[in-house]
């Protein structure tokens, strides 16, 4: 028989060493999250993903499945809380939409849209921070980059290299790469390398494709986030610059 945790009262079957999050993708119940992506270790740093257990708030993307855990999911405080840290991440970069390539596949947009935010609510930081286009045909932009690690872990554990990490404290902590001269053009990094195409946002993009799906017809712009099988999403775009 088969242990089960309840996620807003439905019973969601698990198996040992699965976290929350594993077991709610499974059964197609959808919880927020930015950092997290299956098949990758799990990071816990967006916080998106919390939920209530049993009265305590935890990452559910690093919480273990337990028998008999009560979850609760899409509470009115959940929802409020998952909607400030999204404004505090528009407001700490620059996130401009109308004329970034990303718009319609963005998971950032696609998530402020899904929490009815309207604008960012906190006073802008405007960074100033190194765009690096040094590669033939990958770019960084840092102002862009929401620290969610999942390039640096796309890198180290399916890629088995080691291109990028964080470095910093702070409003300075941002993406760093991992060569001699701190340029992705001396790394190892491909274009067909999952960490060239992993980004939620618009920090790493491909220099020859862009705009080439009309906004209105992309990802975003057709089904919702809750919707949208995002392992599919990257699947479709690294077969797509192989071709």
């Amino acid at each position: 028989m088969s242990k089960t945790i309840k996620i807003d009262g439905v019973d969601v079957p698990f198996e040992d060493g699965q976290t929350i999050m594993d077991a709610a993708l499974a059964a197609d119940i959808y919880i927020p999250h930015l950092c997290h992506k299956p098949g990758l270790s799990p990071h816990g740093s967006c916080k998106l993903c919390t939920v209530d257990v049993d009265g305590r708030a935890v990452s559910s993307c690093t919480m273990p499945a337990s028998e008999g855990q009560q979850i609760a999911n899409n509470t009115p405080a959940l929802k409020e809380v998952r909607k400030t840290i999204i404004q505090m991440l528009f407001i700490e970069g620059n996130h401009l939409c109308p004329s970034c390539e990303k718009t319609g596949d963005c998971t950032l947009q696609a998530l402020a849209y899904h929490h009815d935010m309207l604008d960012g609510h906190f006073p802008q930081f405007y960074p100033r921070r190194n765009v690096d286009a040094s590669h033939p045909t990958l770019i960084i932009d840092r102002d862009r980059c929401i620290l969610c690690e999942l390039c640096v872990r796309a890198s180290r554990e399916v890629d088995g290299k080691n291109v990028f990490a964080i470095a910093g404290r702070g409003i300075k902590r941002q993406l760093i790469v991992n060569s001699p001269s701190g340029k992705l053009a001396d790394s190892d990094i491909e274009t067909e390398d999952l960490a060239s195409h992993i980004c939620p946002v618009g920090a790493i993009l491909i220099k020859d494709h862009g705009y080439e799906v009309p906004i209105g017809r992309r990802t975003f712009d057709l089904h919702s986030i809750a919707e949208t099988d995002l392992e599919q999403v990257i699947l479709k775009k690294t077969v797509h610059h192989d071709a």
